[in-house]
């Protein structure tokens, strides 16, 4: 992927579903309502890195599920995702974690992967949770 005249990654893939992917990560990792934009761009920057060798398809299909989760919610609350209390956004998360199509489970994990390597991947959250991974495995423990 190329990078724009500011040597930052385009961002392709969450530029029309922002706002409701952060819904789903604040839901999945609740720490994250506290990141400033700084934090938000480290986390959506790697998880675009992440996305960015997989095909154009696969981003079309992320946007799609996120769009969905977006809408579901309407038949049931009456309000799409990004208006719903952490309580109502936890169930519908929780429902397509354990939905019967095999497609929408493996969907939701997913992107549920996604949130928590933006998450966890970032800097801060490395030295937050004193995780520091190393090529060698147990032997670095020695």
């Amino acid at each position: 992927m190329r990078k724009n005249r500011y040597g930052e990654l385009p961002m392709t893939v969450f530029l029309p579903v922002r706002s409701i992917f952060r819904a789903v990560v604040s839901t999945v990792v609740p720490e994250a309502k506290n990141l400033g934009e700084a934090g938000w761009g480290e986390l959506e920057t790697l998880v675009e890195t992440t996305l960015q060798n997989r095909p154009r398809a696969m981003h079309r299909q992320f946007r799609l599920f996120v769009r969905t989760i977006q809408w579901m919610p309407v038949f049931r609350y009456g309000r799409r995702f990004t208006s719903l209390s952490a309580e109502q956004r936890m169930q519908v998360l929780c429902y397509l974690q354990d939905h019967r199509l095999e497609v929408v489970r493996c969907g939701f994990w997913g992107l549920r992967t996604l949130a928590l390597l933006g998450y966890y991947g970032r800097p801060v959250s490395v030295q937050a949770t004193g995780y520091a991974a190393d090529p060698r495995g147990w032997e670095a423990l020695r």
